[in-house]
């Protein structure tokens, strides 16, 4: 483990300021030649920046721009070229492996809505989809009815999934009205009860899918979403009593898709290519079975993100691109297509965090930081302290690789001594204060030496946690980064500035609910995954922070903790030349919106303080005028975002 935190009469001092700062050293520690490969870079002034083909355009002059503006962090940024871009590279991943294996049919995706609903984000599919008919899929009567109107190419599909009720199937089967290729895929054996009798009463002949129970397990932090006790699917006898079902109704020729899920963020090839396996045998003897309309199949989600660049099987990760994964369900498809001389089905795939995901940042302000004492702030005790003040002042004093281990016991012995001394009444405040001072002191001292060592004993590598900054960054966690909170999901994040500057604190993130879960202290680095984030020292100036590939899921699964409610959004794209332009702007929630949500009624808040203010006017503790500007104030207060201004 490297110590960062040198102090100017370390030894290794010179050795480190020997070495000049660039940013290339800058993109290797926050790993954006990894993560960032594709869209996001460092410039020559050490500003994160954000391009596609089209343009590129720098974060810092971005934030400042909008602050003229009066749009302030916290915002989130959305970049709808590099959802395009994003939409593009895995449809021509799917064209470039279906001519190279000659593959006898197309690909056409579906973006599945739950990932994020936004309008705008649906737009922008749709949109930069259209070419290549991508289509989308829904899991909820909600995400049904924003599809009816948002898809508008008729040779797209809209795959419904989900528990579905009597309403929700004629919904369905009467958006095939509008020309759409509506596709209702049965989750459970008492759904085609449902839609035979829904059909009948709607006189609309059906395109019917029908989604399988995987036994094949999944990779990642999600593989146990499939298997024989999975949520969602049918086993394979349902699936042989759904189609003898359906050729007793007459039916049969409406089954046309069969679906399957293999969980989401799969981290291994391996575990797509066994999918493919199961997946494409079940196709082939549906077929065999007289299933002669099925000629769609879909592979559902799974494709991951790569958040910490390693290319590995982690849950930050994955061993695979996009076109390895588009080759696995091309290859493993014709193979077993071929094999029983069955006709090549249309390939769907419904991959929604790879698509979305990157096209979305999040900045943050730093708005403070706490700080444990440095060894230059610790000075000698007076001959007549108490022998503890002593003893911990000498600990930082000659330490040696030899001796950091035993001065680090004879702290922590000392610290407790300390608090056990003024528990008894034999240490003042001031003395108790210098004990803490002098313990952490000594602490980072040792630090630093472990920096010397090859190898850090295990109780000498938490120094590095007990001695983090803490920096309170102006958002909430729970409406921002749920998955950092609720599942420990790492994203990338680093400064959007001062990259051409080494780094010289570490320290960990806290937002400004109050709640203690309200903090981030994994991250992502260049090697490893790391308790502390490599950060700056304050130099009077906005330091602004970014949190990078939050387009999935964040945002719809973001609540309302301490009443702090959705950020500003911007949407930038580039212009024919390049350049950047600043499009919608979406002004986050005020809080007179979050009190609104709660029940609270503004107009009825306002009145109820009048009350109270008047009542005060009438005992004296409050002039005239007091009151006025009260009441000024708290309408004010109102209309202002929830958060810090």
């Amino acid at each position: 483990m490297a110590a960062t935190l040198l102090s100017p009469r370390d030894p290794a001092e010179s050795t480190r300021r020997a070495h000049t700062w660039t940013t290339q050293d800058a993109a290797r520690t926050y790993g954006v030649c990894d993560w960032g490969r594709d869209h996001f870079s460092i410039n020559e002034v050490g500003h994160l920046t954000v391009s596609d083909a089209r343009g590129k355009v720098d974060l810092k002059e971005l934030v400042d721009h909008l602050k003229t503006r009066g749009v302030a962090p916290p915002l989130l940024l959305r970049f709808s070229d590099l959802l395009r871009a994003r939409l593009e590279g895995l449809n021509d991943a799917f064209a470039s492996a279906i001519r190279r294996y000659r593959y006898g049919a197309h690909y056409q995706g579906v973006y599945p809505i739950k990932v994020n609903q936004n309008r705008a984000v649906v737009a922008g599919v749709v949109g930069h989809g259209r070419r290549c008919r991508f289509g989308l899929e829904v899991g909820s009567k909600p995400e049904l009815l924003a599809a009816m109107a948002m898809l508008d190419n008729a040779q797209s599909l809209l795959v419904c999934n989900g528990y579905k009720d009597a309403h929700y199937v004629e919904t369905a089967l009467l958006a095939s009205k509008l020309g759409r290729r509506v596709m209702v895929v049965i989750e459970k054996p008492s759904e085609l009860l449902l839609l035979k009798q829904a059909a009948e009463k709607l006189n609309i002949v059906p395109r019917i899918g029908v989604r399988m129970r995987l036994s094949s397990r999944g990779a990642g932090r999600w593989e146990k979403s499939v298997g024989a006790r999975a949520k969602f699917g049918l086993s394979a006898p349902e699936i042989l009593l759904a189609v003898e079902r359906l050729k007793g109704w007459g039916m049969l020729d409406s089954l046309q898709l069969l679906h399957f899920h293999m969980g989401s963020q799969i981290t291994a090839i391996g575990a797509i290519e066994a999918a493919m396996c199961e997946g494409a045998r079940t196709y082939v003897e549906l077929v065999k079975l007289g299933c002669r309309a099925l000629r769609y199949f879909d592979v559902g989600g799974g494709l991951g993100v790569d958040h910490d660049g390693s290319q590995t099987r982690t849950d930050a990760s994955l061993d695979y691109s996009v076109q390895a994964y588009a080759d696995a369900v091309v290859a493993g498809m014709m193979a077993v297509c071929d094999n029983d001389g069955v006709a090549h089905p249309v390939l769907v795939s419904e991959s929604g965090r790879a698509l979305v995901a990157h096209h979305s940042v999040l900045i943050v302000e730093v708005v403070g930081v706490s700080r444990v004492a440095d060894p230059r702030d610790v000075k000698a005790p007076a001959d007549d302290a108490p022998d503890v003040m002593h003893q911990l002042w000498a600990l930082q004093n000659n330490v040696t690789t030899d001796n950091v281990r035993a001065r680090f016991r004879h702290a922590v012995d000392d610290h407790q001594q300390a608090l056990s001394l003024f528990n008894r009444g034999e240490l003042s405040l001031a003395q108790r204060g210098y004990c803490e001072r002098a313990f952490w002191g000594a602490c980072r001292r040792m630090l630093e030496v472990t920096g010397e060592m090859a190898h850090v004993p295990e109780e000498l590598a938490r120094l590095e946690d007990m001695l983090r900054d803490t920096y309170f960054c102006n958002f909430s966690i729970f409406q921002s980064l749920p998955d950092a909170w609720a599942i420990g999901q790492l994203f990338p994040m680093l400064p959007i500035h001062r990259l051409q500057e080494r780094p010289d604190r570490r320290g960990a993130l806290a937002d400004i609910t109050c709640d203690s879960d309200g903090k981030i202290d994994a991250f992502i680095g260049p090697r490893k995954h790391n308790s502390t984030l490599p950060l700056h020292h304050d130099n009077g100036e906005p330091y602004y922070l970014a949190v990078m590939l939050t387009g999935a899921y964040q945002e719809i699964l973001g609540d309302r903790h301490n009443l702090f409610g959705d950020t500003h959004v911007v949407h930038v794209q580039f212009d024919d030349e390049g350049r950047y332009l600043v499009g919608d702007v979406f002004a986050g929630d005020t809080n007179t919106d979050v009190l609104r949500h709660v029940g609270y009624l503004p107009e009825l808040l306002l009145r109820r303080v009048r009350t109270h203010v008047e009542v005060a006017v009438k005992h004296g503790s409050m002039t005239l005028d007091e009151s006025r500007n009260l009441i000024e104030h708290y309408r004010q207060a109102l209309d202002a975002y929830t958060y810090l201004a």
